[in-house]
């Protein structure tokens, strides 16, 4: 067995695909209408329809789970969501972890979180150009030293 998608229900199915594709690149693989799946494995399906299927009806927006994307230009994408015509609501603007990775939480148009955050190799990278030892570095980052190491 393998997982194939992670699906979210959605208000408004168009703006919702307006909206992955314009900030974070993703395109539609299958259009179904109520039912869409996007690059990168998100699927996206109308509210009304997803309660059709389940027999109860859906909330969104309970804070308990959240997509996650990697971006390394974390300065560039504030700006992409600053210039974007959305109307953004942040968890959190900029926030650096104790281990030195540089993460955004916004939620989506259906108030599903998002967590933008830069990869570990970019951190662990970052912090080896500054120059920090690789043992610095594993220390920080509480990534494996032999997996620095690979990063030089």
């Amino acid at each position: 067995m393998r997982l194939k998608n992670i699906l979210i229900v959605v208000n408004d199915i168009e703006r919702s695909k307006a909206f992955y594709k314009d900030l974070f690149g993703l395109m539609v693989a299958a259009d179904f209408g109520e039912n869409v799946i996007l690059t990168e494995g998100l699927a996206l399906q109308e509210k009304k329809l997803w309660e059709s299927f389940i027999g109860k009806k859906a909330v969104t927006g309970g804070n308990d789970a959240e997509l996650y994307f990697e971006e390394n230009d974390i300065d560039g994408f504030l700006k992409r969501l600053d210039d974007s015509e959305y109307s953004i609501e942040y968890l959190n603007r900029c926030k650096e972890h104790d281990w030195g990775q540089r993460v955004i939480r916004i939620y989506d148009p259906d108030r599903h979180v998002i967590e933008i955050g830069e990869s570990m190799e970019y951190v662990a990278r970052r912090f080896l150009d500054s120059g920090m030892t690789a043992e610095q570095v594993a220390e920080k980052t509480q990534l494996p030293l032999s997996q620095i190491e690979e990063f030089i």
